[in-house]
């Protein structure tokens, strides 16, 4: 089959080239046929050198959906046939953490597509604990609506759910790439009253405002960001900020916009360490929660998107065929003003 390989000694670090197609290796595997995949900025940050975790030649990516084609003799949610979306995360759910519903710390995956074991940036991928990670797709939900259930969309309500959005919060977003977009879909379906959007992309911020997922928004560039938010919450300070940026701007800009005893979420991936000025915060009383997504609520997500409460459909900005996925790479790390997502074929 082809597919999209990284390794070290590659001109590039990426190479679009021929590998085995995979087989069951384990009575709880699935093989996919892989419909849609995409590009997610930690693929980036594999390539970049920023995650010491990663294997070398391996096939990268873990935000897909396609067609069951094989399973192993334990699997039983999930049949040939099916059409299904997968969960980023790969994981037991029988271990300590899994039972807790932690994921993203399974004693038996975590992140393993595209980092530890192949992805899914090829024709097929081979899905470890398939009755876990994949979810069956309503018969309403296309591909395209379910492309990104089970990484971004998940991200999105991982980083609402850490802030314990109250009804009639006001949250601020840091960031409206696609998992702040993602994030301010669901601190609306979670409560908020109002979202504000924070963001030095202009276009990104319209799309927010023209979506409806964002009441205001704010470019730092042009404004000052803490005195606008002071206006807008009668200089108190937002309830909740999630912050889906990942500079250090933007993490000093969370705890700074925060109103005291606020909730603030961080989903970003750094590439540098933070650090939290703790005399400076002193008496604020915040509460921080961050971490790798915890995507247990796919299934909830797909029955959202079924019944019209969300949709992703406009994040998807370019489509490529897999034959120019290295061409993708290039127009997705260039990040032009309209570009969220690119949806591979």
């Amino acid at each position: 089959m082809k597919a999209l390989v990284y390794n070290k000694e590659f001109k590039n670090k990426i190479e679009f080239t021929e590998r085995k197609d995979p087989v069951i290796k384990s009575s709880s595997d699935a093989i996919v046929k892989v419909t849609l995949s995409s590009i997610c900025t930690s693929d980036l940050h594999i390539i970049k050198g920023f995650v010491p975790r990663a294997n070398n030649d391996i096939v990268l990516g873990h935000e897909f959906v396609g067609e069951v084609v094989d399973i192993g003799s334990d699997v039983k949610k999930i049949k040939i046939g099916d059409r299904v979306a997968a969960n980023c995360i790969t994981f037991c759910g029988e271990c300590y953490f899994c039972k807790k519903g932690f994921i993203n710390n399974c004693q038996k995956g975590g992140w393993e597509l595209g980092c530890k074991i192949d992805g899914c940036q090829a024709e097929y991928v081979r899905v470890p604990y398939a009755d876990m990670g994949l979810s069956k797709l309503p018969d309403n939900v296309t591909y395209e609506n379910a492309l990104f259930v089970g990484d971004i969309l998940s991200s999105g309500y991982f980083g609402a759910q850490m802030c314990e959005i109250k009804n009639g919060d006001t949250v601020a977003v840091i960031g409206a790439g696609p998992v702040g977009l993602c994030s301010m879909m669901c601190a609306k379906y979670l409560g908020a009253h109002y979202i504000i959007a924070v963001d030095i992309n202009d276009s990104r911020l319209q799309i927010a405002k023209n979506k409806n997922i964002a009441d205001f928004i704010i470019n730092p560039n042009k404004e000052n960001t803490e005195i606008k938010i002071r206006e807008i919450t009668n200089n108190i300070g937002v309830d909740c900020v999630i912050e889906a940026a990942g500079d250090k701007s933007t993490f000093e800009m969370a705890w700074k916009i925060a109103r005291p005893n606020a909730n603030v979420g961080i989903v970003a991936m750094y590439e540098e360490n933070q650090i939290l000025p703790l005399p400076m915060m002193y008496g604020k009383n915040l509460t921080f929660r961050t971490g790798g997504v915890d995507a247990i609520h796919c299934d909830e997500l797909l029955s959202l998107i079924s019944n019209n409460k969300i949709s992703t459909d406009f994040l998807i900005s370019q489509k490529f065929k897999l034959n120019d996925i290295e061409k993708a790479y290039k127009v997705f790390q260039n990040k032009p003003d309209n570009c969220l997502k690119i949806a591979i074929y």
